[in-house]
C-alpha cells in the first residue's frame, strides 16, 4: 500500500542516491547506501516490496520509513511529511504566462504552436477546444491529427491525453518536454 508522501519519499530517494531503482543489484546497493548514510539497515528485499518492483499488498512499516527519512536527513517519517507540507517546492500557485486560451479564438481561426529543437505545428481551430493539425515539421504529430486542449502555455509543456489519428487515439502525448512551448501565435 503507498501514499502520495510515500510516492514523494521514492522519488527523492531516487534522486538522491542518483539513480533510479530497477533491478535487483540497484536494491542491494541502494540498501547498503542507506545503511552507509544513516547506521540504519533496510533490507533489498523491503525496498523491493515497497517500490513494487515484487508484489505485495501490506502497508510498510513506520520503521522502514523512518529509516528512508533519515536518509534524506529528516529525523523521521513524521518531520518529513510535515517538511511537505510546509516546503514550498509542493506549494499550489499562480504565476504569470503568456497563454492563448481556446476560449479566446473563433472557429476556423489558424494557431502556430512551435517547442524546441526546431519543431513547428500550424493547427486549424475546430471550435470547443478542438484543433486539427494542418502542416507539422520535425514533430511527431502529423496532418490530420487532432487533440483538445483548453490552451496554450509559453514555457510550459502541452500534456494532451491523446491525439486522434485515423479514427484512434494514440497514447498521452507531451510536446516541449523540456523547456515548454516557445512559440504561440494565432494568425
Amino acid at each position: 500500500m503507498t501514499t502520495p508522501e510515500i510516492e514523494e519519499l521514492k522519488i527523492l530517494l531516487e534522486q538522491d542516491f542518483g539513480k533510479t531503482l530497477s533491478t535487483t543489484t540497484d536494491f542491494e546497493v541502494f540498501s547498503l547506501y542507506i545503511q552507509k548514510k544513516t547506521n540504519e539497515r533496510v533490507s533489498p528485499s523491503t525496498l523491493k516490496r515497497l517500490w513494487g518492483y515484487v508484489s505485495d499488498k501490506h502497508k510498510p512499516r513506520i520503521e522502514t520509513l523512518d529509516h528512508l527519512s533519515m536518509c534524506l536527513g529528516h529525523k523521521n517519517y513524521a518531520k518529513f511529511i510535515q517538511w511537505l507540507k510546509t516546503s514550498t517546492r509542493y506549494n499550489s500557485s499562480f504565476f504569470a504566462a503568456e497563454q492563448l486560451a481556446s476560449n479566446e479564438i473563433q472557429k476556423g481561426c489558424t494557431v502556430e504552436i512551435g517547442w524546441s529543437p526546431n519543431r513547428i505545428v500550424t493547427l486549424s481551430y475546430l471550435g470547443e477546444s478542438q484543433y486539427e493539425v494542418v502542416s507539422s515539421a520535425n514533430s511527431k504529430m502529423q496532418k490530420g491529427d487532432r487533440f483538445t486542449t483548453g490552451c496554450f502555455i509559453k514555457q510550459q509543456p502541452l500534456y494532451l491525453p491523446f491525439i486522434e489519428r485515423n479514427g484512434k487515439r494514440t497514447a498521452p502525448f507531451v510536446a516541449g518536454r523540456n523547456g515548454g512551448l516557445t512559440i504561440i501565435n494565432m494568425k
